[in-house]
């Protein structure tokens, strides 16, 4: 029974940091490119940024990209979203998603390739 965890999630002011992590378990992690993405209420599920199965290749939404920080530690079968300079719009429910791959560098945005998928956890940031 494959599960996937996050945690970290909270309310912040704008501007400082936090630190997302998603455990999985119930499957062979590095055989995983993984996933974070986001929906607000009223709007759609977004991407949010991706990652490899072995970590050599990520990508990122533009509205994320020189804040965000997707990592994966294959030995403790999780990865993490390290979100700096947050703003009132990254407000949102973030969920981890895993999508079985066998090419190494590849990474996916659409939500719809994403075969696991965790519970979510909240972050609110305030003005």
């Amino acid at each position: 029974q494959v599960q996937l965890v996050e945690s970290g999630g909270g309310l912040v002011q704008a501007g400082v940091s936090l630190r997302l992590s998603c455990e999985a378990s119930g499957l062979t992690f590095n055989n995983y490119a993984m996933g974070w993405f986001r929906q607000a209420p009223e709007k759609e599920r977004e991407f949010v940024a991706a990652i490899s199965r072995m970590g050599t290749a990520t990508d990122y939404a533009g509205s994320v990209k020189g804040r965000f920080t997707i990592s994966r530690d294959n030995i403790k079968n999780a990865t993490y979203l390290q979100m700096n300079s947050l703003k009132p719009e990254d407000s949102a429910v973030y969920s981890c998603a895993a999508l079985r791959v066998f090419w190494s560098t590849y990474v996916s945005m659409n939500p719809r390739e994403y075969e696991y998928w965790g519970q979510g956890t909240q972050v609110t940031v305030s003005a």
